[in-house]
């Protein structure tokens, strides 16, 4: 029988990515975490020997040792690399197969720190953002009501006023109350339920270049980065439009009328958002080469009212959390002066969480 038969299913279960390897340390089977952690699939790879799977990997000595000694062996953040551009930061644990006191092989367990990190960074945002609109949103009610009353009383206070020059004055009273009125409603952000159907992510994303296109100067060059292989989903239209295109404006107005702006998607498996593990999100990047976000703006971009730019109203990115939120995905970015990444999440299908 086969050393590793018959643990396939158990293991593709596990959220650590298992990789188990003969006295040889050869690859014999690896479970679908562990080919999301190497981004890879378990065809191309099992047969091979450790060190073309992985480059200058630190721990090959120790797993010689784990075969010769019997003992397991752990390590924090060690650095995987599988390529020149592609490399993580796991805790791992190297763990012999004995059977009859003779070690067949070891088994290598992987936990990826990036990913847990991730996790940990986007339950913070996640609950930073909501007890912000929570607290944003009771006040904006709280002034709506005497709004409503000043505006209320200056229609009354117009009508007894026949002097012309007075009523500018009121007619600036009622306009400006508008105006507050409807920055309240979109703190407040939208109410309407969802229309849910199959969409198209590049549709969406097609529609939103050619919005922005139409808005820019034509030196700011959209490019797009698709997988064509990705499936319809099912969500609101209008509000992903809202979303993403809010996210691309943003990236286009730090530009200053000169740079470019990809629009990327890639699928990704077994990926968490929040508590929950998803089998497959689709996975949306608006990445531009710009002056980046300021780095005391980065804690608290997501916030409303905070923005980097003067005219700005800081809503957009706000509005954008909230509504991919309703889909059940999440919005998180990296930034440095000359390349932004603000990433998206949205599981492919919905779940009833």
């Amino acid at each position: 029988m086969h050393l590793f038969e018959n643990t396939d299913s158990l293991l593709d279960n596990l959220s650590t990515a298992i990789l188990l390897f003969d006295s040889d340390l050869r690859l014999q089977s690896i479970n679908t975490s562990g080919e999301d952690l190497l981004s890879t699939s378990k065809r191309t790879v099992c047969g091979q020997v450790i060190d073309r799977l992985f480059i200058d990997f630190p721990l090959i000595e120790a797993m010689k040792e784990c075969l010769q000694s019997g003992q397991p062996f752990t390590e924090r953040d060690v650095e995987l690399r599988t390529s020149e551009d592609h490399a993580i930061i796991v805790d791992c644990a190297i763990t012999p197969l004995v059977e009859s006191t003779c070690t067949k092989g070891v088994v290598f367990e992987c936990i990826n720190v990036d990913r847990n990190r991730r996790i940990t960074r986007e339950e913070d945002i996640m609950a930073r953002h909501q007890a912000t609109s929570a607290l944003i949103k009771g006040m904006a009610h709280e002034i709506k009501n005497p709004l409503g009353g000043l505006r209320g009383a200056a229609q009354l206070l117009e009508r007894e006023l026949e002097n012309e020059d007075l009523k500018e004055y009121t007619g600036i009273i009622i306009s400006e109350a508008d105006r507050l009125r409807k920055l309240i409603d979109r703190i407040l952000g939208p109410s309407d339920a969802q229309q849910l159907a199959r969409v198209n992510i590049h549709e969406v994303l097609e529609h939103i270049r050619s919005l922005v296109e139409a808005e820019t100067s034509d030196k700011i060059v959209l490019q797009r980065d698709y997988d064509p292989s990705l499936p319809d989903m099912l969500a609101d239209r209008d509000q992903l439009v809202q979303a993403l295109l809010n996210i691309v404006r943003n990236a286009a107005q730090s530009l200053r009328d000169e740079g470019s702006i990809t629009l990327k998607t890639r699928a990704e498996r077994q990926f968490t958002i929040g508590t929950h593990r998803h089998k497959l999100v689709i996975r949306v990047d608006i990445i531009d080469n710009g002056p980046g976000i300021p780095e005391e703006l980065q804690e608290t971009i997501f916030y409303p009212m905070v923005t980097g730019r003067a005219e700005g109203t800081g809503l957009g990115l706000s509005i954008a959390q909230t509504l991919i939120h309703r889909h059940q995905g999440f919005i998180d970015f990296e930034s440095s002066p000359g390349h932004t990444v603000f990433s998206v999440w949205i599981p492919l299908e919905r779940e009833n969480i």
